[in-house]
């Protein structure tokens, strides 16, 4: 399994506005092609820090998701409210107990 987790900083006056666009998107990312799993988790202390965790088939399935007009219609919403640049990390799940 690869997972992609994303750390995405905003201007505390947009939160609200990305919080709209991703409750439009999520399902349409969730859905995508080889997408398992879509999460959003937000900072306990700095709460205008978002996380999202989203599993894939294989790293392949998320390069077509990047290169897909969805990927650019969520893109062009959401980078004009980072007052940080957004940091990525693509992980291989090795282990998880629940």
């Amino acid at each position: 399994m690869f997972v992609r987790i994303v750390k995405m900083s905003f201007d505390p006056s947009k939160i609200e506005e990305f919080l709209v666009h991703f409750e439009s998107n999520k399902i349409d990312i969730r859905n995508f092609d080889g997408c398992q799993l879509l999460e959003l988790y937000r900072d306990k202390y700095q709460t205008n820090v978002f996380f999202t965790y989203s599993y894939w088939d294989k790293e392949e399935s998320l390069e077509l998701y990047r290169q897909s007009d969805l990927f650019k219609t969520v893109w062009s919403q959401t980078k004009p409210l980072f007052n940080v640049k957004p940091e990525a990390w693509s992980v291989e799940k090795l282990e998880s107990l629940q």
